[in-house]
């Protein structure tokens, strides 16, 4: 029987961060954020990690978690490189920049056989969202499903965020999603972003995408016929970028796939600058101090 996978994409170089965020520690013992998603994952029933990082890196990804979960579960590292996926396309000489998240997603059909999720490296999406993410795994059918949050549960103290909001129809699928820039909570509570010469207001119950899904290996046979599009089309571009929301957005409203919304109760939290950190940190140890998570997580 085909084990259930969690992906991770953690491939990115930390550029605004400052160093590889995914590798810091947020945790009492050096716990980084994947430590806690694992440690969610496991307890839900996955039994399978998928590490897609870059070769510049491998190894030390490879020395900190190659065995540090026993025997619960099987572990891989892919990696993403830019001529990997590409067929005879001639990558340019000047590209540095990665093809985007779809084709790093692509890497993970060397080691994954059955149904899997995807999450961010860096995002902590909670207890519950894995739950709901793993049990909509072991269903049989032929849907995707997103993860999605209520946008007030993803708000950040620091500033303003931008989310996917996402839509649905009568049936309770995704039949679009719509990036919103610049939402902030004001003065008076209300949220909501600029949009055109005002400002739209936005129900704190909205349902927005935090890059969290559920997938059969459909996935990898949509996003290889797009990405080869993709590269005939904007492969010359330098920053052009093949991303998840693309492919699903392409194969839903071309009536290829239903993606079910799926609402988790669970506190959205991130990083992305440095500044992050002592907030993140401080989260970890309120769920500690709840008793969410033991203190030395993997002890």
């Amino acid at each position: 029987m085909a084990k259930t996978s969690l992906v991770l994409l953690a491939a990115g170089m930390g550029s605004r961060y400052g160093s590889l965020k995914q590798m810091d520690a947020f945790g009492p013992n050096g716990e980084t954020i994947m430590d806690y998603s694992i440690y969610d994952a496991i307890r839900a029933g996955f039994d399978h990690i998928v590490f897609i990082i870059r070769e510049s890196f491998q190894e030390a990804f490879e020395a900190k978690f190659k065995n540090r979960f026993g025997d619960a579960v099987q572990v891989d590292f892919v990696t993403q490189e830019l001529d990997k996926q590409t067929g005879d396309f001639d990558v340019p000489e000047t590209r540095q920049k990665p093809w985007g998240t779809a084709h790093a997603l692509l890497m993970a059909n060397e080691v994954v056989e059955g149904n899997f999720g995807i999450v961010n490296a860096d995002d902590y999406y909670g207890v519950e969202a894995y739950q709901i993410l793993y049990d909509f795994l072991q269903k049989q059918t032929n849907d995707f499903s997103i993860i999605a949050y209520p946008l007030v549960n993803t708000l950040s103290d620091h500033g303003h965020v931008n989310r996917g909001v996402c839509f649905e129809d009568e049936q309770g699928h995704l039949k679009d999603i719509v990036e919103c820039t610049q939402i902030a909570k004001e003065e008076n509570g209300t949220i909501s972003y600029p949009d055109g010469e005002g400002r739209k207001s936005l129900s704190p119950q909205t349902n927005v995408s935090m890059n969290m899904f559920g997938f059969n290996p459909q996935f990898f046979k949509l996003a290889s016929s797009m990405f080869s599009a993709f590269l005939t089309n904007h492969g010359h571009e330098e920053k052009s970028e093949f991303y998840i929301p693309t492919v699903l957005d392409q194969a839903m409203k071309s009536g290829e796939i239903n993606i079910q919304i799926l609402t988790s109760p669970s506190q959205w939290f991130g990083v992305t600058y440095k500044d992050d950190k002592p907030h993140v940190q401080a989260k970890f140890q309120e769920l500690i101090d709840q008793g969410v998570y033991p203190k030395n997580l993997w002890n």
